[in-house]
């Protein structure tokens, strides 16, 4: 007959701890991975979408420039648009003009006045939750409030909507090229843009599953059956020149103009742009060789 002694009190032993202890470490390993990743998003949003301050905004040049605005009612929230007409009265080409992620509408009313001069009317689509927009701004809200603006514009009877100009510069470039996607353009313009920006964030070592916004210029392009003049600043140190190389390459019919300056350094090269729509029969070229008085 063999007896047996009391029993031990469950989990007191070794193995209790060794399991309590596992549990712990991957309770805190799940707490890191969470807090990183939610890091990792807000930087995304923050540095994607960095909304100048109240005290950069001037509605004033609205006035300035004799414009419009008009409002867009993208999924409830109201986002500004800027028209200004160009100088003919008879319907124009429209560049529709999509800014860098750290800038307002208000920057641009006065900078295009040479396209406006030579013809052309600009449209000045804001961000959603920029300047005085409602809403916030996201790849989705974005490409909204540009197919909105499109729409709007092209019912205007002072535009010309067999002339509609595509106009993005640096992550404006991404956005104008979702709106070329969803609706026709004469041609297309990206200034130091990227081929999406997606690439640029991976290169920050973040994974593709956690990218919020992609705007894949490259894919755009691939299949945009229109004329393209990419523009970059060969030392551009915030997007490489290389993705300007890329899209050209990607685009069918594109032209690359290469520029001695950065980012946010180079001039706006009108006379280029302007000399481009030319080309591709949005506006007219000089009546004599040596005059630079384009016509829209």
């Amino acid at each position: 007959m063999t007896t047996r002694g009391p029993d031990s009190q469950r989990g007191s032993g070794p193995a209790f701890f060794r399991r309590r202890g596992a549990l712990l470490a991957f309770g805190v390993l799940l707490g890191f991975t969470a807090a990183a990743i939610l890091l990792a998003l807000w930087v995304q949003s923050r540095g994607t979408f960095p909304r100048p301050p109240a005290a950069a905004q001037n509605p004033r040049e609205l006035a300035a420039a004799h414009g419009e605005a008009i409002w867009l009612y993208i999924a409830g929230a109201r986002v500004e648009a800027w028209l200004l007409p160009a100088a003919s009265g008879r319907p124009a080409p429209l560049l529709i003009y999509a800014h860098g992620n750290g800038e307002l509408i208000d920057f641009w009313a006065d900078r295009v006045s040479p396209l406006r001069a030579a013809g052309v009317a600009v449209l000045l689509v804001e961000f959603p939750g920029y300047g005085r927009s409602q809403g916030a701004p996201s790849e989705e809200s974005i490409t909204a409030t540009l197919v909105a603006a499109y729409d709007r514009a092209a019912r205007d009877p002072r535009v010309d909507s067999t002339r509609i100009v595509g106009y993005g510069r640096s992550l404006g470039g991404g956005a104008i090229a979702q709106l070329a996607a969803r609706r026709p353009l004469a041609v297309l313009v990206l200034e130091s843009s990227f081929t999406s920006l997606a690439d640029m964030i991976r290169g920050y070592g973040l994974p593709n599953w956690l990218v919020l916004n992609r705007f894949d210029t490259r894919a755009v392009l691939t299949t945009f059956p229109k004329p393209v003049l990419l523009i970059h600043g060969v030392q551009d140190g915030i997007i490489p020149v290389a993705h300007a190389r890329t899209n050209f390459a990607a685009a069918p019919h594109a032209t690359l103009e290469l520029l001695e300056c950065g980012h946010n350094d180079c001039p706006p090269q009108w006379e280029l742009v302007l000399g481009f729509l030319a080309q591709n029969g949005v506006c007219k070229k000089p009546d004599q060789e040596d005059s630079h008085e384009y016509h829209c």
